[in-house]
Formats: C-alpha cells, sequence, structure tokens
C-alpha cells in the first residue's frame, strides 16, 4: 500500500508526463460512408446502444476518423512551467478561443455512445462531429473547462485518475467526488484513467485489479453509472491488455498517435493533444491535418 502514497506526491508530476506520446497523425483510411452524409444537429442526443452488434475490423476502419482532443491543464503558466509541461497546459483565454473557433467552424461535440453507434453501424452524426476529452481530474476542468462549455453547448469526455479525487497537490488540486458526479449528471461522460497512471504495457498480477477493477468501481459507486470508457496512460497499448479491458466490460479505449489496431480499432482510437503552445488557427489545422 505505500506506493499508493507516493503516488499522491507525484502526481503533480505526472501531469507533465501524461499522455506523452507524440500526437502524429494518423492517415485517415477511409471514404465518407453515404450514412454519414445525413445530419443530425442535435449534439448529444440519446443513443440506444444495447442492441448494437460490433462491426468487423475492417467495417469500424473503413469509416472516417472523427476528431478527437485531448487536453489537461487548463490554466494561465507560470514561471515554473518548463518547456515541456506548457505543451499540456492550455491557457485560460486560449482555451476559450479554442472552443469559440470550434463553435464558430461548425463543430459539434458528440459522446461515446454516438461515436459506438457511427462506427459499428454507420448511425448518422452531426455535421462537423468532434469529440473533447480531458485527463487526470484537474479542478480546473471544473471551475473553467465546465462553463466554457456549457456557454457553447459542448459535452465532453473526462477520464478520472482515482487516486487523486480530491486532493490538493504541489501544482494543481483536483475534483472532489461531488464535482464529478455533478459532470455525470449535466451529461458528461466519466471515464477510467486508471488509479495512478501507471504504464498499461507493464500490468501484470495485481495490477489489473489495482488499476482497472478498483477505479472502475470507485467511479461507478461516484456516477451511479456503468463506466464503459478506458484512455491508456501515455497513450500507451499493447494487444495483450485488451482482452483484459473487454472481460471488464469495456466498450472503447483511446490511445495516442499510433496507427488503430487492425484486429481491435475500438480499443485504440486516436486522440491528439491539443497542444498549449498552438493558437486555435494552429489547432484547426491539427485537426484537419490528424484526421
Amino acid at each position: 500500500m505505500k506506493y499508493k502514497l507516493l503516488t499522491i506526491i507525484t502526481a503533480g508530476i505526472i501531469l507533465f508526463t501524461s499522455c506523452q506520446s507524440n500526437s502524429k497523425a494518423e492517415s485517415s483510411v477511409s471514404t465518407d460512408s453515404t450514412e454519414q452524409t445525413k445530419e443530425n444537429e442535435h449534439t448529444g442526443d440519446p443513443v440506444d446502444v444495447s442492441k448494437i452488434k460490433v462491426a468487423d475490423a475492417k467495417t469500424i476502419l473503413a469509416r472516417k476518423q472523427v476528431p478527437i482532443l485531448c487536453y489537461h491543464q487548463v490554466r494561465n503558466w507560470k514561471p515554473t512551467d518548463g518547456k515541456v509541461g506548457k505543451d499540456y497546459i492550455v491557457e485560460i483565454q486560449n482555451f476559450k478561443d479554442q472552443m469559440k473557433m470550434l463553435a464558430d467552424s461548425g463543430y459539434h461535440t458528440i459522446l461515446p455512445d454516438q461515436l459506438y453507434a457511427y462506427l459499428n453501424t454507420g448511425a448518422a452524426l452531426p455535421s462537423k462531429p468532434i469529440m473533447l476529452t480531458f485527463d487526470d481530474t484537474d479542478m480546473d476542468q471544473f471551475t473553467i473547462v465546465r462553463p466554457t462549455l456549457d456557454k457553447l453547448g459542448f459535452k465532453a469526455v473526462y477520464f478520472i485518475m482515482t487516486v487523486s479525487i480530491g486532493r490538493k497537490g504541489k501544482f494543481v488540486d483536483y475534483m472532489t467526488k461531488e464535482q464529478i458526479k455533478q459532470l455525470s449528471d449535466e451529461g458528461n461522460i466519466i471515464g477510467s484513467h486508471t488509479y495512478d497512471h501507471k504504464n498499461f504495457k507493464k500490468y501484470a498480477g495485481k495490477d489489473w485489479e489495482e488499476q482497472l477493477d478498483k477505479p472502475t468501481k470507485k467511479l461507478e459507486e461516484i456516477t451511479g453509472k456503468k463506466i464503459t470508457e478506458f484512455a491508456y496512460p501515455f497513450g500507451l497499448w499493447n494487444a495483450e491488455g485488451i482482452p483484459e479491458l473487454k472481460k471488464r466490460g469495456f466498450r472503447m479505449a483511446y490511445q495516442l498517435s499510433t496507427k488503430r489496431d487492425e484486429k481491435d480499432p475500438l480499443f485504440t482510437i486516436r486522440r491528439i493533444i491539443a497542444s498549449g503552445y498552438w493558437s486555435p488557427k494552429t489547432l484547426s489545422n491539427s485537426i484537419k491535418n490528424s484526421f
């Protein structure tokens, strides 16, 4: 149990190295499906996924990828922030400008149920769909991100690292259980980001219980909902671990930078990190070039 206490101390440091894999673009492997031309402008419409049959990998890979952005901290830079750290810290006004750019450009946020239905059945999506995701449980995701998105009618996915819930760290404070539940109650999706951000590729023995089972149970107790989405720490994954995710009821898992797995594309869904150095225009170009 001692290692758990040590991870709390380093939680702030972890933030700067979270999801460090370079967000290199994977060439789009698909063309627009006929189903995609149907537009549904109602962001976040309920989708019944209970009867959806998982499509074969070839079908899923043939569908045009939906842009998915990954954010960490949203706050103004400090003199103590290093060059690498700033890559994962989007300053407040820049974040608001980025979100306004998305809205002005006609993007509509979607949630995992919509993505799941689209990838498996070709179900209609809004015009210019995009998914916003936020990692590591940072408090500014509640105090700054939430009201910013609410004004634009946007919803998002929050991947929670459970070791940090309710903690006050040296570099950053973290969301409480009550705040996480509120995000869920307001129509956002809560996903798992493990207990303390241990590299998924190194899991063995009790790691599956400590990093997957216990965090999932805790998040389900907080939200009162089944947890079906998982984000790999550092964006790193291996094929050997995917059966463990399936066994535990996860439906989709999100990585960074690498190509999707040819056998399990639903468990290697791509995201790109929205860099703190990017202007709204740069972000717009990166979305177009990466997906």
